[in-house]
């Protein structure tokens, strides 16, 4: 749908130059879609080598955890506290209105763990780490540092590229966890304040009915929002080139695609998980 979106305003705005770019516009998007894909591949798998290859750099990718994790935890438990205390807020009125008052641990803590939390995580992600990814590898690029690396046979796949995404992929289930533990949490506080209720008795009726399938999995799949966040922003910052303006465009370009190819893969893996493991 969003392929279609930009294809019908790129005819668009064809035409209101001539006959001829509008009809070349739409074909140069459709390679260019294609080309940006193929070169994501073979990135990909020049990046699965690399990791694979000794010797490794634990010492680089426990300082890109600290980075991406650490560092990203404030805001990540700020996100998932104000998306608990909203839905604590905005859910209590709606089943007071159906007699289902009793539900509302039930449904915050639902809510939090198989979706909310897991794509709030994906996108404050995506919004922090992906732009500073996208700048860094970019001004890495545009100052000929990474080409003073490769000169010095240091691999820049294995030193900048593999430590980023693997460490994007490792931070974001714990991120996840930190998200759903601040939600429910300031999701009692709400709820405590409009009718005292103990912690114990909310978090006894929330996760009674929990199984294996409304915890594991929707957590465990933030993995692969880790491995798009990590890989796109750093193909963006690699690709750089224009400068210091080349720089700007990759660290947005990092932001707005890692954030539209998590919420396209939520939607996939959402299914997946149904299908697997049913709701």
């Amino acid at each position: 749908m969003y392929l279609a979106i930009v294809i019908v305003a790129t005819a668009v705005s064809g035409t209101l130059v001539n006959n001829r770019l509008r009809f070349s516009l739409p074909k140069h998007f459709f390679v260019s879609v294609f080309e940006w894909f193929g070169e994501l591949g073979l990135f990909c798998v020049r990046l699965v080598l690399s990791a694979l290859a000794p010797p490794y750099e634990f010492r680089e990718l426990l300082r890109q955890c600290d980075e991406i994790g650490s560092k990203s935890l404030p805001l990540i438990a700020l996100a998932g506290a104000a998306t608990g205390v909203v839905m604590s807020l905005q859910t209590r009125d709606s089943l007071v209105r159906f007699g289902a008052k009793s539900f509302l641990p039930a449904v915050i803590v639902f809510s939090l763990v198989k979706e909310s939390g897991p794509i709030i995580t994906g996108l404050m992600v995506s919004g922090r780490v992906a732009a500073g990814i996208g700048a860094q590898l970019g001004s890495m690029r545009v100052t000929e540092q990474i080409d003073a690396m490769e000169a010095s046979a240091i691999d820049p796949f294995k030193f900048l590229v593999a430590t980023r995404v693997l460490a994007c992929i490792v931070m974001l289930p714990l991120l996840t966890l930190a998200s759903d533990f601040c939600g429910i949490l300031m999701g009692w506080v709400a709820n405590t304040l409009t009718e005292p209720v103990s912690l114990r008795l909310f978090l006894d009726n929330g996760f009674k009915n929990m199984l294996f399938s409304d915890f594991i999995p929707p957590t465990l799949k933030t993995m692969v929002f880790g491995f798009i966040i990590g890989i796109v922003a750093c193909f963006q910052g690699m690709r750089t080139q224009g400068g210091t303006e080349g720089v700007g465009r990759s660290a947005t370009s990092s932001v707005v695609l890692s954030s539209l190819f998590v919420v396209l893969a939520d939607v996939v893996l959402v299914r997946l998980i149904i299908t697997i493991w049913g709701y």
